[in-house]
C-alpha cells in the first residue's frame, strides 16, 4: 500500500492521459465491431477497474482490442444478436480463467526479444501512420484500427491520397498547436517547473482542443460531427442504466456460442500474453508480470464485461505504452483510468463530446514516436542480423497486415535464424585448439544438437584421417537428437576398420566433483520456486 501511495503523484496524471486516449479507442473499436457504442466504454471500465485490480501487471492497461474487432463483427452477425454474443463473452472468460489455472501463460515466454521489440516498434509506426488522417480532419477510418486493410475499403497508405478530399483547416490548426504544446512539455526546462510536472501536456492539449472547438463553432473552421468524440449521452441515472445490455442465457445450448467463445478466449489470451511481455520490456524497473495470474484476471474481466454488456477485453499495448510513457508507476494508474471513464460517462458525456480527434491524434503521435525511436533501430542493428532482421520483418508484417499476423511472420523468421545458427554450429572445431599431438582430434558438441546438424557432423567425421584418435566431447550438451547419436555410434563401428581410436565424453562424465553437484542440488531444493512458477 505504501508503494501505491508514494507513486500517486505519477499515477494520477498518467491515468488521466490513458483515459483521454482510451475514450476514442473504446468508441472506435465498438463501432468497428458492429456493437453498441457504449459496449466499448463498458469494456474500458471493466478492463481498468476489474482487470487492473486483479492483474499482477503494474503497468498493463486492459480494454477492448482492435485485434478482436473483425472476430466480434463476424460473431455478432453469425449468432444473430448482440445479447447472444455477450453469452459467448461470458463463456470465453471462463475458458480464459481455466487457461490461467492450467498455467498456459508460459506460452508468452517463448517469443524472442527481437520479435517483442519489433512488435512495439511496429505498433509505434502504425499508430503514427494511422493518426495522420485524423490530424488533418479525415476520419473515415475508426480510431484505434491497427490493421492494414480498413473497413472503409482503403488501406494504411491509400488513405493518404483520399484524405486530401477531407482536409479540415480547423482540425489542422488544433493538431499543429497540440503537437507544439506536447513538444514544449517534453523540454527539460519545462520539467524543472513544479506546476508543469503536475499538469501533463496531454491534459493541456485536450483542454485547448475543447476551447478551440467552441471558438470555431459557426465559422469556416468549425469541426464536423465525425471529427470529435461521440459518446452516448444518457438521460439521467435511469437512462445510464439502460445503456447496459445483458446476455441471453437461453442460448446456453447453442453450439455456435461455444465456437465463438473458444475463438475469443484463444485470440484474446495470445494478444494479452504478447502485450504483457511487451509491457514488461517497456517497464523502466523491468518488473516481470505473472502470466498465469494475468490470464485469470482477464478471464474474470471478460466474464464481468459479458454480463453487463461490454466487448471482450485484453491487455492492450497502445494504452499500456501510453501509461508507461506518461509516467505511470503502479497499477493504480490503470484502475484510476477505469474509474475516471465510469465517472465521465455518467456525469460529463457532453464535455467529452467536445474533444476533437485531432488533438488526440497529436497525443498518439508522441506515443508512436516514443515506441519506434531511431535509437531502438540502432540498438537492434548493433545486436547483429539474427536479431535485426526478425525485428524489421515483424515491423513490416504488422504495418502491412495486422498485429497477430505480423508477429507470426516475425516469429517464423526468428525461428529460421535459430535453426540456421544451430545448423552452422553443431560442434566446435578449430585446428589450433582442437587438433592435439599424435593426430588427436577433439570435437566439442554444443548444448543443443538437432537433426539439422546431421550433415555437418557426418561430413566432419568422414574427413578424419585414418590411424588417429578422436575425442567427441558431449559434456556440454543438454540435448542430442537420436539421429546424431546414431551417426556417432555408426562412426564408432566404422572407426575400428580405419584404426581410429574414439573416445566419447558424455554429459555425466564431466569433471565436476560429485560433492559440488550434490551441494548445488541441495541449494536448489531449498529455494522454493513453485509459487513463482504457479503465477
Amino acid at each position: 500500500m505504501k508503494q501505491y501511495m508514494t507513486n500517486l503523484k505519477n499515477d494520477i496524471p498518467a491515468s488521466i492521459v490513458v483515459f483521454l486516449v482510451a475514450v476514442p479507442l473504446c468508441l472506435g473499436i465498438a463501432l468497428a465491431s458492429g456493437a453498441p457504442l457504449f459496449s466499448g466504454i463498458i469494456a474500458g471500465i471493466v478492463g481498468g477497474i476489474i482487470v487492473g485490480a486483479l492483474s499482477g501487471s503494474q503497468l498493463g492497461v486492459s480494454g477492448p482490442a482492435a485485434g478482436l474487432a473483425v472476430i466480434v463483427l463476424t460473431a455478432i452477425q453469425d449468432l444473430g444478436a448482440f445479447e447472444i454474443f455477450l453469452l459467448a463473452v461470458v463463456i470465453a472468460g471462463i475458458f480464459q480463467f481455466v487457461l490461467g489455472v492450467l498455467k498456459a501463460g508460459i506460452i508468452g515466454y517463448y517469443f524472442p526479444s527481437s520479435v517483442i521489440k519489433g512488435m512495439l516498434a511496429g505498433i509505434g509506426v502504425i499508430i503514427f501512420l494511422k493518426q495522420i488522417p485524423h490530424a488533418l480532419g479525415y476520419d473515415k477510418d475508426y480510431e484505434g484500427n491497427l490493421a492494414f486493410t480498413q473497413a472503409d475499403g482503403h488501406n494504411t497508405f491509400s488513405q493518404f491520397y483520399y484524405m486530401l478530399e477531407g482536409i479540415s483547416p480547423g482540425a489542422i490548426i488544433i493538431a499543429a498547436l497540440s503537437i507544439g504544446i506536447l513538444i514544449l512539455w517534453e523540454q527539460k526546462f519545462m520539467k524543472r517547473i513544479a506546476l508543469f510536472r503536475i499538469v501533463q501536456g496531454p491534459l493541456v492539449v485536450v483542454a485547448g482542443g475543447i476551447l478551440l472547438y467552441m471558438v470555431f463553432q459557426g465559422t469556416s473552421f468549425a469541426l464536423k460531427a465525425d471529427q470529435i468524440v461521440s459518446i452516448p449521452v444518457a438521460d439521467g441515472f435511469a437512462g445510464f442504466i439502460d445503456l447496459f445490455t445483458f446476455p441471453d442465457f437461453s442460448q446456453w445450448n447453442n453450439p455456435k456460442v461455444y465456437t465463438v467463445a473458444i475463438t475469443l478466449a484463444v485470440v484474446a489470451s495470445l494478444e494479452t500474453l504478447l502485450c504483457l511481455e511487451a509491457t514488461d520490456k517497456l517497464d523502466p524497473l523491468k518488473r516481470v508480470s505473472p502470466a498465469n495470474k494475468e490470464l485469470r484476471a482477464q478471464g474474470i474481466g471478460n466474464l464481468v464485461s459479458g454480463l453487463v454488456g461490454g466487448l471482450p477485453v485484453t491487455q492492450v499495448i497502445v494504452r499500456s505504452s501510453t501509461n508507461i510513457l506518461s509516467g505511470g508507476k503502479t497499477k493504480v494508474s490503470a484502475i484510476l483510468h477505469g474509474f475516471i471513464l465510469l465517472g465521465s460517462a455518467m456525469a460529463i458525456p457532453v464535455v467529452l463530446n467536445m474533444i476533437p480527434l485531432a488533438c488526440l491524434a497529436a497525443i498518439l503521435f508522441l506515443v508512436g514516436y516514443k515506441l519506434a525511436k531511431p535509437s531502438l533501430f540502432k540498438e537492434m542493428y548493433a545486436k547483429g542480423m539474427s536479431s535485426f532482421i526478425p525485428f524489421i520483418v515483424t515491423i513490416v508484417g504488422i504495418v502491412m497486415t495486422d498485429l497477430l499476423v505480423g508477429i507470426g511472420i516475425g516469429m517464423a523468421v526468428a525461428i529460421f535464424y535459430i535453426l540456421y545458427d544451430n545448423y552452422k554450429k553443431p560442434f566446435l572445431f578449430e585446428s589450433g585448439k582442437h587438433l592435439g599431438a599424435n593426430n588427436e582430434v577433439v570435437i566439442e558438441l554444443t548444448e543443443d544438437v538437432t537433426f539439422l546438424n546431421k550433415a555437418n557432423i557426418q561430413r566432419a567425421l568422414n574427413v578424419i584421417p585414418n590411424d588417429s584418435k578422436v575425442v567427441i566431447d558431449a559434456s556440454k550438451s543438454i540435448n542430442i537428437h537420436v539421429d546424431v547419436i546414431e551417426i556417432i555410434e555408426e562412426f564408432e563401428i566404422n572407426a575400428k576398420e580405419r584404426n581410429i581410436e574414439v573416445q566419447v565424453i558424455e554429459r555425466n562424465q564431466k569433471r565436476t566433483p560429485p560433492s559440488i553437484v550434490k551441494n548445488f542440488e541441495k541449494t536448489i531444493k531449498k529455494i522454493n520456486l513453485e509459487p513463482a512458477l504457479a503465477n
